[in-house]
């Protein structure tokens, strides 16, 4: 805590340092040819590296000119929507089977798949005094800052925690992504019981179960869920498992392991990166405009308010006034977001089941309306699609998961991704990771202090 005369001194040093950290003259951007974020003015990004497991498209370069296109998603190689179909076909859940292709570079066969899946679920349970020490007895509000600390506390529960040999990392990745999900729920409990005053429920995983079935089995005080539920959570889980190595996260991975440090730190630093709402916590953003929506619109399902209101959010006259339709939009896709195509299918389905289509066709004429809306109002004739997190945070609603929940689910299934350019980076790359950053200030001499 900071007392009244520490924090007096610390406003006295704000005052006098804050005029360092005023944005740079934008200009200057364009002066020293820099790409901000790592993006052209076009909005295509900086080639940074090569890899091998997710390759994500949006649009394809013609004539040096930018052409949108259908979104696609593969995972080393395979659109993941074929992915989705043969799991639905043989009607079994497909997570485990994306965890192997994507760690593997192949597709299991049924008894590589089983023998893989009973590894996982060996592999569940946190190592003695874990919960009890690591989570117990220091609980956070924010399930994010717990799971990276959960991740950094790994280390010391390692025999071999900076032994950087493929076998170690592999042996260290499995173990993390079989256990993100039990550190997430037992994080949850605790947060629940000693944060907001509710009973404490701990259930032990199941070796048994899949990877959604055993999230749910966790989560919920009776251990009970819908067949409905874990189907769709594993599609959620197999739709985030990875996004190619520019996503921030999964570049935020590469950058650590580049520099050789060890596997906790490189994943805990990954969730740190997920955890900001311009990355992982963007589908709590869109339950917010929801409710703005519902607050400020008499009748949801009327296009003509809707629309009326998408103009507010563009005009920066409603919600958080960020000018931005949140579910909106993206750095890669285009036309469309194969994620969000799947995800809303499910939604619709879920939607039936629960009663809940008025608010689901909400969703629908904010996708369908806004990118004209966006050319109206932002004079810029640039194409924008609904992305994955525009239903994602709805179907988690659905399901009954709590709003703090929504990107460590994220989390439980992009650490596969993590992982596996982890390993890639490692394995495949010898040069540290370091861009060049241009110094714009001027040349000062130093003075004495007794002259200052």
């Amino acid at each position: 805590m900071i007392n009244q005369k520490n924090g007096e001194k610390m406003e006295s040093f704000f005052h006098v340092i804050k005029d360092a950290y005023r944005p740079l003259d934008r200009s200057l951007y364009d002066k020293y040819n820099v790409k901000r974020g790592l993006r052209r003015n076009d909005g295509t990004g900086v080639m940074a590296g090569l890899t091998a497991i997710g390759d994500v498209k949006g649009y394809y370069i013609e004539d040096g000119e930018k052409i949108p296109c259908a979104g696609r998603l593969r995972y080393r190689g395979i659109d993941v929507r074929e992915i989705v179909d043969g799991c639905r076909r043989e009607k079994r859940y497909g997570f485990e089977e994306v965890i192997y292709l994507l760690l593997s570079s192949q597709l299991p066969d049924a008894k590589e798949l089983e023998t893989f899946s009973r590894l996982l679920g060996e592999f569940r349970d946190l190592p003695d005094g874990f919960a009890e020490d690591m989570i117990m007895r220091a609980p956070s509000a924010d399930i994010m800052n717990k799971l990276a600390r959960c991740v950094l506390a790994s280390y010391s529960y390692d025999q071999n925690p900076d032994d950087t040999s493929f076998a170690n990392m592999l042996r260290q990745s499995i173990e993390l992504i079989s256990r993100f999900p039990t550190m997430v729920a037992y994080g949850y409990q605790a947060k629940r019981h000693y944060h907001d005053g509710q009973s404490l429920y701990i259930h032990s995983p199941r070796p048994d179960l899949s990877t959604a079935e055993n999230f749910l089995y966790m989560l919920r005080p009776d251990n009970k869920f819908e067949p409905l539920e874990a189907e769709i959570l594993d599609l959620a889980f197999i739709l985030h498992a990875e996004h190619g190595g520019g996503n921030n996260s999964a570049f935020t991975t590469r950058v650590l392991a580049s520099s050789g440090t060890d596997t906790y730190s490189a994943i805990a630093a990954a969730v740190g990166s997920l955890k900001g709402p311009k990355h992982g916590g963007a589908n709590l953003r869109v339950m917010g405009m929801i409710e703005d929506f519902k607050k400020n619109v008499s009748d949801i399902n009327d296009e003509k308010q809707v629309c009326d209101h998408i103009r507010k959010l563009f005009r920066k006259e409603s919600y958080d006034r960020s000018g931005l339709v949140y579910g909106m939009g993206h750095a890669i896709y285009t036309l469309s977001d194969p994620r969000e195509v799947m995800l809303k299918e499910k939604a619709r389905e879920l939607a039936e089941q629960r009663g809940m289509m008025e608010e689901f066709r909400l969703y629908e004429i904010i996708q369908e309306n806004t990118p004209r809306i966006f050319i109206e109002e932002k004079k810029i004739d640039k194409p924008i699609c609904a992305n994955v997190d525009l239903y994602s945070g709805f179907v988690y609603k659905m399901l009954n998961l709590p709003p703090e929940l929504y990107t460590p689910i994220f989390a439980i299934s992009r650490i596969v991704g993590w992982s596996a350019h982890r390993i890639e980076e490692v394995i495949a790359n010898d040069k540290i990771i370091r861009p060049a950053y241009k110094s714009v200030i001027s040349s000062k001499e130093y003075v004495s202090l007794e002259d200052r």
